[in-house]
């Protein structure tokens, strides 16, 4: 709870209107009220809030002289980081359900919940004010950062490493092992999964997704990473800070990632590829194994290319129905002209 004033202080903004009104939540426009922030963004919107807002975060020259308003360069941006301030994050409070089973040899530290069927193995610690909701399973010798949300049923595998405020959504298993096999000419034997999974500080995953143990190292994902709902990603792969992944992409083992690169949906990455930081790859695109994607670049397509490229090809490809035609038409040409030619040197 906040009121105008408050929250564009904290925010470094200014403000105009009622800066005693007080905000409680953020909401659509639609459901807005007089505890609503909401936010306008584009800069020549021409809309009007509702009158039933409390507030709304907007650009300065798109704002009305009867708004009570903060004033924002980049009003998205600013809803979201008042957003965190409206509905902080939750923080355990120490309460443990009677389902809850911790082994002797677990560590808990302060105010740690445990919902209804959380198990914690011998040798596992879970940081202060950690949150594990319904069927999480925590394994011998995981390690839990502080203030971590596990929402139902997540699955740590043994020696699963999260630092703070790491986030994990319902499914979500860490650290099982990595699919690599070595053919001897009759079966697969299975390479050694002995590696380990690193979860940096501030990463967020989504539901029913997997992170595979390193095989004889470490698979990592780095400091404020985003990772969507079903993606999944392979044994030794390195994530850098910031990057984002869309749903249902698959990384190869052994793929580098590097910080703040964006990666769409259903990107299918081959194993040993490299993308540069700040690189946009597209959704559906495919990366080939071993491949370097050039950071500072969007990309798409399968083989992935520069977007650029991507764009000419696609257009290319348009046409291909009226190429046909026309390389058809000429090859029947080309067959008169030498028939006509065959039977003139016949005479």
């Amino acid at each position: 709870m906040f009121s105008v004033a408050e929250l564009a202080n904290l925010l470094q903004l200014s403000y105009q209107g009622e800066g005693t009104r007080v905000l409680t939540r953020v909401s659509s426009w639609e459901e807005a009220d007089t505890s609503s922030l909401i936010f306008l963004e584009g800069k020549n919107s021409g809309a009007t809030p509702p009158s039933s807002a409390g507030c709304v975060i907007a650009m300065p020259h798109v704002v009305g002289s009867g708004w009570t308003a903060i004033l924002s360069q980049n009003p998205k941006l600013d809803f979201a980081r008042a957003a965190n301030c409206l509905l902080p994050r939750p923080r355990g409070a120490g309460l443990h359900h009677p389902t809850a089973i911790v082994e002797v040899g677990a560590t808990l530290e302060p105010e740690v919940d445990l919902a209804a069927g959380v198990v914690v193995f011998a040798g596992a610690r879970v940081g202060r004010g950690c949150i594990l909701h319904a069927g999480v399973v925590v394994s011998g010798g995981c390690v839990i950062g502080d203030n971590c949300i596990l929402h139902p049923r997540v699955v740590l595998y043994p020696g699963a490493q999260l630092g703070n405020r790491v986030t994990i959504h319902a499914g979500t298993v860490i650290g099982g092992d990595g699919f690599g096999y070595v053919f001897d000419g009759h079966e697969q034997v299975k390479f050694p999964q002995a590696g380990v999974v690193v979860i940096e500080d501030d990463v967020e995953i989504g539901c029913n997704t997997t992170i595979d143990r390193g095989s004889l190292g470490t698979t990592r994902i780095g400091a404020g990473a985003k990772i969507d709902n079903l993606v999944q990603i392979g044994h030794n792969v390195q994530i850098g800070r910031a990057v984002v992944i869309a749903a249902q992409t698959g990384i190869s083992g052994s793929t580098v990632i590097e910080d703040f690169a964006v990666i769409g949906g259903q990107v299918g990455f081959g194993d040993h590829a490299r993308v540069e930081s700040g690189a946009v790859i597209g959704s559906k695109a495919g990366v080939l194994p071993g491949k370097i994607v050039r950071g500072g670049e969007v990309y798409w397509g399968v083989p992935v290319r520069p977007l650029r490229e991507y764009k000419k090809l696609n257009a290319l490809f348009g046409r291909l129905p009226e190429m046909k035609e026309n390389i058809e038409r000429l090859q029947e040409q080309v067959q008169r002209l030498e028939e006509e030619l065959k039977s003139r040197n016949d005479i």
